[in-house]
């Protein structure tokens, strides 16, 4: 019964993450669009409660979720605003860092598959990002934004964990990946065909984390 509770709260949790998740892909406001990462962030709380002093790696995949949040805001808020855009993307950054620091805790980078994923999207950065970015500083934070999200979803490869672990979790990277590149072809390159599936894959890749870490709990 000691488990029960968490376990349901969690299940309800989830269930309302992609609740607001659904309408924030519909709807574009703003309080659903922070909801689905800082749900996930007390869902975990709830099922690591007791155990918060020992989970590290936890603790960075929450504080990777408020600076989701925090570059929502700036980018939900940039009207135009090319500085509210770099803080925005900086964030998410800060997020991937996360990501990436949770993965190497829990395992070693794959490097066979991040030296293939990196030379695939180097050549789209060259070939289809860089000629559009007149803004240096911009054009290397976007570079270097490339680099640490192929070393996100390499070091998720080579997390040691059972599969219901590791493979939610890498799941969760490729579609935050596929949805950066995407608002990488929105906002660099002016290709629109594609951003109706921006949000849903992101809020989906915020999703399978908060699931990746609840299994890990029941075999910590």
């Amino acid at each position: 019964m000691d488990n029960f509770w968490p376990k349901y709260w969690f299940s309800i949790l989830v269930l309302v993450q992609i609740f607001t998740g659904i309408v924030a892909s519909v709807t574009d406001i703003f309080l659903f669009k922070i909801s689905v990462a800082a749900l996930g962030s007390i869902a975990l709380l709830l099922v690591y409660r007791g155990e918060l002093l020992k989970i590290i790696d936890v603790w960075i995949i929450i504080l990777a979720f408020v600076c989701s949040m925090i570059g929502d805001y700036f980018l939900s808020h940039m009207l135009g605003d090319t500085t509210f855009f770099i803080i925005g993307i900086s964030f998410y950054l800060l997020a991937h860092i996360g990501y990436l620091i949770f993965s190497l805790l829990n395992g070693a980078i794959y490097w066979k598959g991040t030296i293939g994923l990196t030379l695939v999207f180097l050549v789209f950065f060259y070939l289809a990002l860089y000629p559009t970015l007149d803004d240096k500083t911009l054009a290397f934070m976007v570079l270097f934004y490339l680099l640490v999200s192929c070393a996100s979803l390499g070091a998720a490869l080579g997390i040691k964990a059972i599969p219901a672990v590791k493979w939610p979790y890498v799941f969760g990277i490729i579609l935050i990946l596929f949805s950066d590149t995407i608002i990488s072809l929105k906002e660099f390159v002016a290709y629109d065909s594609f951003n109706f599936l921006i949000l849903p894959t992101y809020y989906m890749a915020q999703i399978a984390i908060t699931i990746a870490l609840f299994n890990k709990s029941k075999v910590a």
